[in-house]
């Protein structure tokens, strides 16, 4: 399915980086939740951001949505300087986070509407993508539920098409599978395949390793730091792994 969605080229082979992140060191006192990271994201990639819970994760991807400060790197999101631009980036960028971010109380078209006043659009323009998401996701007949009333995995495909409301060309997803079932989950992940194919970068967390291998290169991380960065089949030939569980595994384990 993903062979048929996205492009057959290699997306890095484009040369052109979204996201450039060069040490990155992130400290709670003297606790170091992210060691030096470096890495390049490119356009139309899906790039995965692979690790257990409390590996780091998290933290970074909060630093590259302008949400936390890092101790110290050279950071650029979008194009825009993290230390000096980080408004702009929150505009430029679309953000599902790991708690469910939609609002309970409030019925499906109103946090529609209410995300689209956020994000600056226009009152015709909030009505024609309400009209295009509902139809898109089938949920027209739901419209006025409360979302509280939904299905877990209605609920995340819809925080996932919120994010993306503003037609933003870099959306970070941030455990966005986590809780539902594995027939959610991949519908979820079509969505994904989806956007990329129309050039959309994605950065997602996950700690789901069957997931890297819907992403086009992924990082490893174990204990705040990368131990691993490319393409899912490099990694399992690096490895002699059969699966992405087993590169895991043979990371945390300091195997090579």
């Amino acid at each position: 399915m993903k062979d048929e969605l996205l492009k057959t080229e290699t997306v890095t082979e484009t040369n052109n980086k979204v996201i450039q992140v060069k040490n990155l060191v992130k400290k709670f006192g003297s606790f170091v939740a992210n060691k030096s990271l470096t890495f390049d994201v490119y356009r139309g990639e899906i790039f995965g951001f692979l690790g257990a819970n409390g590996a780091g994760k998290t933290t970074a991807m909060r630093i590259l949505c302008g949400l936390s400060s890092p101790t110290s790197g050279e950071i650029t999101v979008g194009g825009y300087d993290i230390y000096k631009e980080t408004e702009k980036i929150k505009k430029n960028i679309g953000y599902m986070s790991q708690k469910f971010s939609l609002y309970e109380d409030m019925t499906v078209s109103e946090n529609i509407r209410f995300y689209g006043g956020i994000y600056g659009l226009s009152i015709s323009k909030r009505k024609e993508r309400e009209a295009e998401m509902l139809a898109k996701l089938k949920m027209d007949e739901v419209k006025n539920k409360l979302i509280s009333s939904l299905p877990l995995g209605w609920k995340q495909k819809l925080a996932f098409s919120v994010a993306m409301l503003h037609d933003p060309q870099i959306v970070f997803l941030d455990e966005p599978t986590g809780g539902v079932d594995p027939v959610t989950r991949r519908q979820f992940w079509d969505l994904i395949y989806e956007a990329a194919a129309n050039g959309k970068t994605i950065f997602v967390t996950t700690h789901y390793m069957d997931e890297a291998e819907y992403c086009d290169r992924v990082t490893i991380m174990v204990d705040g730091r990368i131990d691993a960065l490319d393409t899912p089949d490099k990694l399992k030939k690096q490895f002699n792994a059969q699966n992405m569980d087993e590169v895991f595994l043979k990371l945390a384990r300091g195997v090579s």
